[in-house]
């Protein structure tokens, strides 16, 4: 399995990257998760558009699925572009991006898969655990896996101490670490920390740590320094181009 980093930032995308998005390809299948602000001109220099197979979506947050609208309007305007695209998402999570552009009908490229959290989906070639994860709205973190490896994903819910169920020894954890260290009232419980991020790749027992969501700003070096306290292993920050292979 190999994960390409489309953004990795968080809240808002910025001149050196955009938001969350994830290309998992195994087998040929590609699985495009949390297509956020900014993400789909990444995508494009990696695979076109027709080249999706299916879109994975954790919750309704702009920076996790605004870049599907684009995503649509390419294969909408694609004349041998006829099948639609499979999307799976948490009830209603996707309705305010399909009812962009509504004159253009684009929710008939979207081929919209409702699932609640703790469902398993089989999606392609992966096995797809989801867990809900605490965050400011409806978020779920999921454990994908395939060919006896695994990739743990938390969505937003980064904080949750579930986290480490869904992630335990899982081949590699991407997770939200929005902040360096401290977590500002307000965003405590929905919103993590690379401090916290590596204390729980530690207890789950992970192969490799990805840190991904920063805040517009961070450093990715001081992230990356601040996770190297708690966890021993090997250290990734996800920015756009990022390979990981996942074995």
């Amino acid at each position: 399995m190999r994960l390409t980093v489309l953004g990795g930032g968080g809240a808002y995308p910025t001149p050196e990257r955009g938001c969350s998005g994830y290309l998992i390809e195994h087998a040929g299948f590609r699985l495009l998760l949390d297509p956020g602000y900014a993400t789909l001109p990444a995508l494009l220099e990696h695979v076109g558009a027709a080249a999706v197979d299916a879109v994975f979506v954790s919750h309704a947050h702009g920076d996790h699925c605004a870049g599907l609208n684009p995503l649509l309007r390419i294969l909408h305007l694609d004349p041998d572009h006829l099948s639609p695209l499979p999307v799976f998402a948490l009830p209603g999570a996707v309705d305010p991006v399909l009812a962009l552009d509504a004159d253009m009908k684009l929710d008939d490229q979207a081929d919209v898969h409702e699932f609640d959290a703790g469902a398993e989906l089989t999606v392609g070639p992966f096995t797809l655990h989801t867990a809900s994860l605490s965050h400011f709205v409806d978020n779920v973190g999921l454990r994908i896996e395939t060919g006896g490896v695994s990739l743990a994903y938390s969505g937003d819910g980064g904080a949750d101490p579930a986290l480490r169920s869904l992630a335990a020894q899982a081949t590699v954890l991407l997770t939200e670490a929005t902040f360096v260290e401290d977590v500002p009232p307000n965003s405590r419980g929905s919103l993590s920390s690379a401090a916290l991020a590596a204390e729980y790749a530690n207890l789950a027992d992970v192969g490799r740590l990805v840190l991904t969501h920063l805040w517009p700003g961070t450093d990715p070096d001081d992230a990356s320094r601040t996770a190297r306290r708690g966890y021993a292993g090997p250290i990734d920050v996800a920015t756009p181009g990022l390979i990981v292979d996942v074995r």
